[in-house]
């Protein structure tokens, strides 16, 4: 049995008085997977993810993880490269070179690849990536992350429903209940994105997930406003009352299904995703 090895800084607090713990794999030169595509087998099929390592990776340093998880019909390579979306949502360039980063894979069905979960397969896919980096690289595992849009959003929710225990916080952009939520009652930071007139999963599935842990965190049930069709602006609500160290921010914004949503006059490259994610993931240290 692993059991991590406590950090004390002196004279630092930590937010939420949560002690900083490494991963079995500090210290240690990765023999089994490396940075790339990497292959394991669950439930009797072949599953692919792509490992993006820091530059200068220090295996005496421990570091946040980030799980990037692709739409439907999205890959693995649309997450970690510079195509539809920045690498990682925008989160690589601002980590300061000081993150791993994850892209795994969905399955291929009628085509399209995505995150059914059926019978918990992807959620057994996460886990053993989780394991694996654990043991290869050194890791502080209170700091593990996962963020995804459209399917990617629904199987973040899934890993924050399941694996809430092994997640400090997830991001759900544009997302629904389409990989299902298994367990579902262990409070975890949320961050919730979704349009107002979203024509493929309406915003009224993206409630749904976030009010999960507005309940689960303790935080104070509201109405959070959000902005007219038309407006081309977002407005970012803030609960109150959640538990200490289980906020939950969400963000409704006026256009249709997309990663990447910019106010008036902005274009593409300025969406504030990354750095509203990023804002939401860094505060805990």
């Amino acid at each position: 049995m692993k059991f991590a090895k406590p950090i004390y800084l002196t004279g630092c607090l930590f937010p939420f008085g949560i002690l900083a713990t490494t991963s079995s794999g500090c210290g240690k030169t990765p023999s089994i997977i490396k940075p790339g595509i990497n292959t394991m087998v669950i439930n009797n099929k072949t599953r692919e993810w792509i490992l993006t390592l820091p530059d200068n990776y220090n295996n005496t340093k421990s570091h946040r993880v980030i799980f990037g998880l692709h739409w439907w019909t999205g890959t693995m390579t649309d997450v970690a490269n510079d195509g539809v979306i920045q690498p990682y949502y925008g989160l690589q360039s601002l980590s300061d070179n000081n993150a791993i980063f994850i892209a795994p894979n969905g399955l291929v069905a009628d085509g399209r690849s995505g995150w059914a979960n059926s019978g918990g397969e992807d959620i057994q896919f996460i886990q053993e990536i989780v394991k694996t980096v654990d043991e290869e690289l050194c890791v502080d595992e209170n700091l593990r992350f996962s963020v995804g849009f459209s399917y990617g959003a629904a199987m973040s929710y899934s890993v924050a429903c399941t694996l809430g225990k092994q997640f400090r916080a997830v991001a759900a952009l544009s997302g629904g209940p389409l990989s299902g939520c298994e367990g579902g009652t262990d409070p975890v930071a949320y961050y919730g994105q979704h349009g107002v007139v979203d024509s493929v999963l309406p915003i009224a599935l993206g409630r749904q997930l976030r009010d999960t842990f507005v309940k689960n965190n303790g935080c104070t049930s509201q109405q959070p406003s959000e902005p007219a069709s038309g407006s081309k602006t977002h407005i970012v609500t803030k609960y109150a009352g959640c538990s200490t160290g289980k906020p939950v921010w969400w963000t409704a914004f006026d256009g249709d299904h997309t990663p990447t949503p910019a106010d008036t006059g902005a274009n593409k490259t300025s969406t504030y995703t990354g750095t509203a994610v990023w804002d939401f993931f860094s505060q805990f240290t």
